[in-house]
């Protein structure tokens, strides 16, 4: 157990919400104070978040996974000393910061990969990158290079090398040293090689033994089994892009068996089931993909999606501006998805993020529950978590019309954690259109 299970987390693109301009141009701005002076962090408080995943903030070409200097705050953003600001201010707010970790692959400009484009084999860091020297590139450098998912300004690392796993190691250490972070998310992780995850899991230990608490590594994973990036060896947690799909996708095929099938293959009971009592990341959307709100035919499901986020197992995490429903979908740049915004709005859907994320907080069969399908069908879903001190059933009506749940585990008289009303619940509970129900029961 750590703090990272009972998170409620938010996710921030600095580089787009401040407004920096795509292409680095060397201006040093101090943008990331944004955070501070136009409320964001304030904002997240009031919404009960607890755990802020920045991405990128160092040095980089173009959009933050390009890096140039792991050990400089990028010039579009902020300094040294305005990044420190920044994690205080959360740490005073009670909130936990992640970096993004992005070992995977740098920019072109990367110091040690330019110093491989003058020198060569003589270079000391030839053996930081998977090199042809036999080769060429379309930048005509005379040798050809291994790249992220081929593209050719996203050099890949070579983590067979030590010299350059030291490297990166060192600059985890100076990060926490420098800005007192509490973890990282380490981009592409289901890219990275295994030994090389193992060896972050040691250094994050060592970390964590210092600190007296749990650094944190949450892997970005994408596909197949979760277990491969999360153990006790390597990440703590992976982003649940399985329970994700199945979200949007129940909702605008009134198919819930799809997301019902993904929760109880993930956490139920059964002996195949892969990750019970581990925690996830939930997510309804993110940098990488389109806004929720877009990607929903009936934005009146919001509501009942969220529910869904916030009841299953794991830890929510809610993408910036997507709490008020702002749309976007995905192009070339992903600007739609990472906007400008001066600052945080707040609405009904935000009231009730608001409240689901209270209710976590609250309810520990919610953050640390078993799970157990209680029923589903086309567009409603009943499921219950359970400690030993604590009972409570998730009810979801996605639909338009009134529905009634039909489903054998008896609650007798509970209370609902999101409106405080206290009744008798049976086996056919009613729900209102679009309505969710946590029903904590008194027996």
């Amino acid at each position: 157990m750590s703090w990272y299970e009972d998170s409620v987390a938010y996710q921030i693109y600095p580089l787009g919400l401040t407004g920096a301009p795509y292409e680095n141009d060397g201006v040093l701005e101090h943008r990331l104070l944004q955070l501070i002076d136009n409320g964001w962090i304030d904002h997240m408080a009031k919404l009960g978040v607890t755990c802020l995943i920045l991405n990128p903030v160092f040095q980089s070409e173009a959009h933050g996974y390009d890096t140039i200097d792991y050990r400089q705050v990028d010039v579009r953003l902020s300094t040294h000393d305005d990044l420190r600001r920044v994690v205080d201010a959360c740490h005073a707010k009670g909130i936990r910061v992640l970096l993004d970790g992005v070992f995977n692959h740098v920019g072109r400009s990367f110091g040690a990969f330019a110093d491989v484009r003058e020198k060569r084999e003589a270079s000391p860091y030839a053996g930081w990158f998977n090199i042809n020297w036999g080769g060429d590139n379309e930048y005509g450098d005379g040798f050809s290079y291994e790249t992220w998912a081929g593209v050719p300004y996203l050099v890949k690392l070579n983590h067979h090398d030590f010299g350059c796993n030291e490297y990166c190691a060192n600059t985890i250490r100076s990060w926490v040293r420098d800005y007192d972070i509490d973890g990282l998310r380490l981009d592409v992780a289901y890219c990275l090689d295994l030994g090389f995850l193992g060896y972050l899991r040691q250094v994050a230990n060592e970390i964590s033994a210092e600190r007296g608490e749990k650094f944190l590594l949450l892997g970005e994973t994408m596909f197949g089994d979760y277990n491969q990036w999360m153990s006790d060896e390597r990440c703590d947690s992976v982003t649940n892009y399985e329970v994700y799909k199945g979200l949007w996708s129940s909702m605008n095929a009134a198919n819930m068996h799809e997301v019902a099938y993904a929760l109880e293959r993930q956490s139920g009971s059964h002996p195949w089931d892969l990750y019970t009592g581990k925690h996830l990341l939930n997510f309804a959307d993110n940098h990488d993909v389109p806004r929720i709100a877009t990607k929903l035919d009936d934005k009146r499901q919001l509501k009942p999606l969220y529910g869904i986020v916030f009841g299953m197992c794991g830890v929510p995490c809610v993408y910036y501006g997507s709490e008020w429903g702002i749309k976007g979908e995905q192009h070339f740049g992903d600007h739609e998805l990472r906007p400008a915004l001066d600052a945080p709005e707040w609405n009904d859907l935000t009231d009730w993020i608001c409240a689901l994320a209270k209710a976590k907080h609250e309810s520990e069969a919610l953050r640390w529950g078993d799970y157990t399908q209680l029923c589903v069908s086309p567009q409603q879903l009943a499921f219950q978590r359970k400690t030993e001190h604590e009972r409570v059933i998730v009810l979801i009506n996605a639909s338009s019309e009134p529905a009634v749940l039909h489903f054998d585990a008896q609650c007798g008289r509970g209370v609902d954690l999101l409106t405080g009303e206290s009744h008798d619940f049976g086996a056919g509970s009613e729900l209102e259109p679009f309505q969710v129900k946590f029903v904590r029961c008194e027996r």
